[in-house]
């Protein structure tokens, strides 16, 4: 109590001296780090998208626009080459030029080793600078979906990075601190003011940003709160105290759509919440067998997913606001198909017969880990799936933490049973595959702890950044498709929908990115 208390506080105190082009904006967790390269996960790129830029964004209908770059296009000659014009005139927030060897240096840092975005460049081999203004890709064989890839690939400023010995990329993994995870210098409509993690940031617009004509940057000053306690987020929209919220709490959007100044903008969101488990290990820590890995018979994975009652989560976790999902990916995505999203029916009968089968017909016990900061109703989700579960014996022992925690486990592969939601800003089953699906080694499967290791589906993901027959390359998706269906690599619970709630005087559309970029945000007169 005593911390809502003081949340309510600040906000209040914030809230005398806001005015109509103040943007008062809470969610549920914080940006993990204002490194742009060290963490792929959606809140921390919503804030480096307001302040850096990759050289293309999507707007709200997932067309490509552009933004550091104005023109891209694949050499005729050789496809194994993309050129990226780039605006001229652009300037970072200390007033420094904006060149081809910022790109380079940024994608070079962002293909390293601590980086999270690695996955997204394994098919280029080469980055050059041809002048000030145009910079050269190149492939390992034709990519016709490169440029897919770099829509949250942050541009960073080469100079400032080796001035304050930031060239490598913060080791999130570890817990490490940089200069980049707190202090920032890119070309965006927004410079950081202040910043306290987990309690406010500040932003202001910049004065100097290439595209002051072309967008409303209507609020000229961003107050970002992140507010963990769902009925503390609603208060402060209720009140007045904040005017825009991604995360309206399922239970609580009648009351704010019904509230006076207040609307509710709803979509499907481009990410499916699901359970990953530790299959490859021949004994797990986070049970009670002893000398011997549950997990990794098929077996008690395909009764696990039986028992899971999608429908009932999405009427009483969810509220109705949910999708029950049969595979990982959203419609979105390429690859997706109604067929492999069909949603397995509980079947508590059957799920105890595989049990039996797979010798654990008395049950076992099991650590499920879990955010709370995250996802919608992560927590609740996951105390749902516990006594599911338990149908079959499986006794669950929830350990719900905030996602600063929670993501480590999964990175650093001390977890055997996790929730973790994942959209596609690619729109592309590639993505999902060279995170989730590859074994985890090099610069591919850093979000795969699940130990599935298969050199053939490994060889098939690989092709897929240099098939330039679609047809061929859409048959061996889904493929790869079918193999982690048969698996039962991970156990799908559903798409995700967005609720965003607003003062009527904010004007924006939801994206299904749920990546708010603040400088096409208008004030409703």
């Amino acid at each position: 109590m005593l911390r809502t208390t003081a949340i309510l506080t600040t906000l209040a105190l914030t809230a005398g001296v806001a005015n109509a082009e103040t943007l008062r904006w809470a969610r549920a967790g914080d940006s993990l780090t204002l490194d742009p390269h060290a963490q792929n996960e959606g809140p921390t790129h919503t804030l480096s998208h307001q302040i850096y830029e990759p050289l293309i964004i999507r707007d709200v209908t997932g067309a490509f626009e552009p933004a550091l770059a104005t023109e891209w296009s694949v050499n005729e000659d050789d496809p194994t080459v993309w050129t990226f014009e780039l605006r001229e005139g652009v300037t970072f927030h200390d007033g420094s030029e904006f060149t081809a060897e910022d790109v380079v240096f940024s994608f070079e840092r962002a293909k390293s080793d601590n980086s999270a975005m690695k996955e997204l460049l394994t098919s280029i081999t080469e980055i050059r600078a041809v002048d000030d203004h145009t910079v050269e890709f190149v492939t390992e064989g034709p990519n016709p979906i490169l440029p897919a890839n770099f829509t949250n690939l942050f541009i960073m400023d080469s100079g400032w990075a080796e001035a304050n010995d930031v060239v490598e990329v913060q080791d999130m993994a570890s817990g490490e601190t940089t200069f980049a995870a707190t202090n920032v210098n890119g070309t965006g409509p927004y410079t950081l003011v202040s910043r306290e993690p987990d309690v406010r940031t500040v932003l202001e617009a910049n004065p100097d940003y290439w595209g002051v004509d072309q967008f409303p940057l209507d609020f000229d000053r961003i107050e970002y709160t992140p507010i963990q306690n769902a009925a503390t987020r609603v208060a402060a929209l209720l009140s007045g105290e904040v005017d825009f919220i991604q995360d309206v709490p399922v239970q609580d959007l009648g009351r704010v759509g019904e509230t006076e100044n207040l609307v509710v903008k709803t979509a499907p969101q481009n990410r499916v919440i699901f359970l990953g488990m530790n299959m490859g290990a021949d004994d797990i820590a986070g049970d009670d067998v002893e000398g011997a890995n549950p997990l990794s018979d098929v077996r008690v994975r395909r009764a696990m997913n039986m028992a899971i009652n999608r429908d009932a989560i999405r009427q009483v976790v969810m509220r109705g606001q949910s999708l029950p999902a049969g595979m990982i990916a959203p419609p979105f995505v390429n690859g997706w198909t109604e067929e492999l999203d069909a949603v397995e029916p509980q079947d508590i009968d059957a799920a105890k017969a595989l049990m039996e089968e797979a010798g654990y017909g008395d049950g076992f016990s099991l650590q499920l880990d879990c955010p709370n900061d995250r996802y919608v109703n992560d927590e609740a989700i996951c105390q749902a799936v516990a006594g599911m579960l338990g149908q079959i014996g499986i006794t669950v022992n929830l350990n719900a933490q905030t996602k600063a925690l929670h993501f480590p486990l999964i990175q650093n592969g001390e977890t055997d049973f996790y929730m973790l939601g994942w959209g596609v800003p690619t729109y592309d089953s590639e993505y999902i595959f060279n995170f989730l699906t590859h074994t985890k080694e090099g610069d591919r499967g850093s979000w795969n702890p699940t130990g599935f290791s298969d050199a053939e589906t490994d060889a098939k993901i690989v092709s897929l950044a240099s098939e330039t027959d679609l047809e061929a390359r859409n048959a061996t998706i889904a493929e790869i498709w079918q193999t982690m269906q048969d698996e039962r690599l991970y156990i799908p619970l559903h798409h995700q929908v967005l609720n965003w709630g607003m003062t009527e005087q904010v004007g924006t559309e939801v994206s299904p990115e749920d990546d708010p970029k603040f400088k096409k945000f208008s004030v409703v007169e």
